[in-house]
């Protein structure tokens, strides 16, 4: 048996002082650590509370304070006139304690000690800098987002009686209050005819898409999108183990004839598609296009996926209706986002379907995230009941469409020789053209240099295409000019 002081006691207990855990719980825990991996063995005597207050620098009482919580937890039994013994530890010959060895006892193991599955195509796209300013894809400025009121809601639901059986372990899936309330405001803006039934409410619209994919998609089963498409579906799509074809835009949107030879060719079980302001070209489908494939869905089968992720942002006229609004087939699944508008935290994701299938949905939701977030969508529903959320939205789509012009002219004027800008009708980022020559991921490392964050999720370049969409919604008119500024100087040279 080892000797207490033959232990490097002092390699493996490092103590943290003004760490939030007191320093005599923070003894005990390594020294726990010790005993559960075979470095301490049963019946190794430690070191007397003075000797080791030595070796660590502690005081006697932080020790004997510590050896009375290993006692409690029956990890080392106290005899008088005899010293302090292990329990409860390995039997077998003690593991030799290297210096490498003593730093992983106050540490996490580094690799798993078993095989698992690697998600290839789900690498993580996001990528971050440290830098002044970051460009994204397009989202709001929470700086314009109605925190305070939100806040004051849940607030006020937190301490509604009626609220607080809702925040036990019996209440499951969504508030039904919101998902009325989301049902009536669908129904008025986009010229839905759904009810409660028809709806699925979710935490995201990513979410969304993935409860989509493994309810109505099996391995092999083809699913076609924009040849340029929102990078988080298609990863969720190959993940569910569909074969992802694409199909060709243009300025009207989706090639429909394309969709079409497709579909002579071989069966399609699924379109995914964002007619409103494709991502990431911000183009429109226009209404003979949607036709089209409303009547090739019902020709060919093929389940249209719905993604209308920004269409409370628009600008220029009236916004066409969602395809769902026209299906009588039931062959279109619509998903959203409710709440975009807000900070991060207040959205919600949601999925329109025919009743039968928000049924069998409900069923993968109800074991990924059974409980959802009641307060936040009691909130929200309230927000739509007495319709701050149409002056809010109101408010803010105004201030979006100075952004946006803003933004327009500021690169017609400063890169008009060099990008061509596609001007959105709505949502919150424009498309930009490059020439085809143009290294972007040179741009995105002089964009660096220069204190301006470029993410990589941002550029386009293939053999077809070299474009950057640019989100304009969470930056000011100020920080705009100096973005576009750094943008223009760097790509001169």
């Amino acid at each position: 048996m080892a000797s207490p002081v033959s232990v490097p006691y002092q390699s493996f207990i490092q103590v943290t002082r003004g760490a939030t855990t007191p320093v005599y719980l923070q003894v005990a825990h390594q020294l726990i650590n010790a005993i559960q991996r075979g470095y301490l063995m049963d019946g190794h005597k430690l070191p007397g509370s003075r000797q080791l207050a030595h070796l660590l620098g502690l005081h006697r009482n932080t020790v004997v304070a510590s050896y009375a919580e290993l006692e409690a937890q029956g990890w080392i039994a106290i005899c008088p006139s005899r010293g302090t013994f292990v329990k409860n530890g390995a039997r077998e010959k003690p593991k030799r304690l290297s210096n490498t060895d003593s730093r992983a006892l106050v540490g996490y193991p580094a690799q798993a000690g078993f095989d698992f599955k690697r998600w290839s195509v789900l690498d993580n796209p996001f990528d971050h800098g440290p830098a002044r300013f970051t460009l994204d894809d397009g989202l709001p400025d929470p700086r314009l987002s109605h925190v305070g009121y939100l806040s004051r809601l849940l607030h006020t639901n937190m301490k509604r009686k009626g609220n607080q059986r809702k925040l036990g372990y019996g209440h499951s899936l969504d508030s039904t209050y919101y998902r009325e309330q989301l049902v009536n405001f669908l129904n008025l803006t986009r010229g839905l005819h759904i009810s409660g039934k028809n709806m699925l409410v979710t935490r995201s619209l990513e979410l969304s898409v993935y409860i989509v994919a493994e309810t109505l998609l099996s391995v092999g089963d083809c699913v076609v999108v924009g040849e340029l498409s929102y990078f988080a579906t298609n990863m969720i799509l190959q993940k569910a183990g569909a074969a992802v074809l694409t199909v060709p835009l243009d300025n009207e949107g989706l090639d429909v004839e394309a969709v079409r030879r497709l579909c002579e060719r071989r069966p399609i079980r699924m379109l995914y598609i964002t007619p409103h302001h494709h991502y990431p070209t911000t183009v429109t489908l226009t209404a003979q296009r949607r036709v089209e494939l409303l009547e090739l869905s019902a020709t060919y089968g093929f389940i249209i996926l719905e993604d209308d992720y920004d269409y409370d942002y628009h600008y220029d006229g009236s916004p066409l209706l969602p395809i769902a609004s026209a299906d009588t087939t039931g062959m279109v699944v619509y998903i959203g986002t409710f709440g975009k508008a807000m900070a991060p935290g207040f959205r919600s994701g949601f999925i329109v379907a025919p009743e039968e299938l928000i049924a069998e949905m409900g069923k993968l939701l109800g074991i990924m995230d059974r409980y959802g977030d009641t307060l936040t969508e009691a909130a929200l529903g309230e927000m739509i009941a007495d319709g701050e959320i149409h002056r809010y939205l109101k408010k803010t789509v105004r201030e979006y469409k100075t952004r946006r012009d803003y933004l327009v002219n500021l690169l017609a004027n400063r890169l008009r020789d060099r990008v061509e800008v596609i001007v959105p009708t709505g949502g919150l980022a424009v498309w930009t053209r490059w020439p085809a020559g143009y290294n972007l991921m040179r741009l995105h490392d002089a964009c660096a240099t220069r204190d301006l964050y470029l993410p990589r999720y941002l550029l386009y370049q293939t053999s077809k295409h070299s474009g950057i969409r640019l989100g304009f919604g969470s930056l000011s008119s100020d920080e705009l000019n100096e973005v576009v500024e750094i943008i223009a100087d760097v790509s001169a040279r």
